[in-house]
């Protein structure tokens, strides 16, 4: 059972700088941050996990979403981790061979010494028995005390995995295969890196969420291993019996003209393309949250609405379910993981044909980051505009794609790649080589 310690601050977001800058230099943290976006389906403003008193790591013997269930019964607190997108092999019989220079495990969840929410100018400090206010004081003390002074990033050069030709010959043969019936949709994805630098990752996340504040960002750190995340998209959460899923397909740039903005967001709106790619994920969304629901509880809130975010306009619809008594957390997630809308349809055949072409593992790109409560309640996000490093080999690489249908234009597919890219590259400051 924990308390909870409440005082007011005069600068929430230089607080939360501070506190961004000070959980980085513990071994583990996990900052969710939806930098001030209102809907209805809003959880936490800002909400913070710092230092770990107890952990569970993927162990291949075991069903990880046993072992989860079981050991958040056992404790009965708080939970902050991750799914890699490569747990999936644990349930299907899947696999993934291709190189991981970045290194999180396939499943990760800590109980955090401490939890902090940001609302306002309002910090909530929840700390557990072995703790005392004077613990709290201190720890405020030390977030006060820590240095923010930021730094230019340097110009960092940026390699991909294909070049433009061979990306649109990849999309050609993937279209083959859904002219063949093997598959509906797809989505590819191409990762761009650079394997010798080095970065100050809280400095690279309070960046990216000034280029691009997203409603799912996260700071992410598991000992060497981090995660600057600007995700507009949700994967689940459950709130009581209630299950949401708000999957992303159909993206389009924006403009800094407004006239220009209303002509691009009405073409994605209209568009038969991006209308048909989201609509075949909410289906398979639909058809995964069946498996756990009360019978004709599924439901589709909002199909195909347009959203607007700094750098482009996307698509999202939201389904929802009630969640049967037959089941429990870790049956959502383990029926719904990893999300349609990084895999394709038919799920299975689509992830198989991923590892055919794609030269890298996703490892936690397509996966999902989040918390669980104590009540087992849960919000995850889908790890998508992102930035991953590896600081004890200086890694850096983020990851981008899209679906690709029969209608599919590959040309303008690789465009997409650029344009999601283009916060992450503003972010390093980078340059495409």
């Amino acid at each position: 059972m924990r308390s909870c310690y409440k005082i007011e601050i005069d600068n929430a977001e230089f607080f939360k700088q501070k506190l961004i800058h000070f959980s980085q230099s513990l071994s583990v943290s996990c900052i969710l941050n939806n930098n001030n976006y209102n809907n209805s389906y809003n959880s936490f403003n800002f909400l913070t996990a710092l230092d770990y008193i107890d952990s569970i790591t993927f162990n291949k013997e075991e069903n990880p979403y046993n072992s989860l269930l079981e050991f958040q019964k056992k404790h009965n607190d708080w939970l902050f981790g991750h799914f890699n997108y490569d747990l999936k092999n644990c349930t299907e019989v899947l696999k993934s061979e291709n190189p991981d220079f970045i290194g999180f495990e396939e499943m990760y969840f800590f109980i955090p010494k401490f939890v902090i929410e940001i609302s306002e100018n309002k910090v909530a400090v929840w700390y557990t028995e072995s703790d005392n206010t004077n613990s709290v004081l201190e720890l405020l003390n030390e977030i006060e005390n820590t240095q923010t002074e930021a730094k230019n990033i340097d110009n960092i050069t940026i390699n991909s995995r294909y070049n433009k030709k061979e990306y649109i010959k990849n999309i050609n043969i993937i279209k083959q295969q859904i002219q063949s019936g093997n598959i509906y949709e797809m989505n590819f994805c191409q990762e761009f890196f650079n394997n010798n630098v080095e970065i100050n990752p809280a400095e690279l996340y309070i960046n990216l969420c000034k280029i691009s504040p997203a409603p799912f960002s996260c700071f992410y750190k598991i000992n060497e291993k981090f995660l600057c995340c600007a995700s507009p998209e949700r994967f689940l959460k459950k709130k009581s019996d209630k299950i949401i899923s708000q999957p992303i397909k159909g993206t389009s740039r924006k403009s800094k003209n407004d006239i220009e903005n209303q002509i691009l967001k009405n073409k994605l709106q209209q568009s038969e393309k991006e209308r048909s790619e989201n609509i075949m994920i909410v289906d398979l969304v639909r058809n995964d949250l069946s498996k756990t629901a009360v019978p004709e509880s599924v439901k589709v809130e909002e199909l195909c609405g347009i959203h607007e975010f700094p750098q482009v306009f996307q698509m999202i619809s939201t389904v929802s379910s009630e969640l049967s008594d037959e089941f429990n957390f870790t049956d959502v997630i383990n029926y719904a993981f990893p999300m349609g809308s990084m895999t394709g349809a038919p799920k299975i055949s689509a992830m198989q044909i991923i590892e055919e072409f794609e030269k890298t593992k996703r490892g936690l790109f397509s996966g999902s980051v989040g918390y669980i409560t104590p009540d087992s309640d849960f919000d995850f996000n889908v790890v998508i505009r992102s930035i991953q490093y590896n600081k004890s080999n200086k890694y850096l690489s983020f990851i981008t794609g899209g679906a690709i249908t029969i209608k599919s234009d590959p040309e303008k597919e690789y465009d997409e790649c650029l344009i999601k890219a283009e916060a992450l590259i503003k972010a390093v400051n980078g340059e495409i080589s």
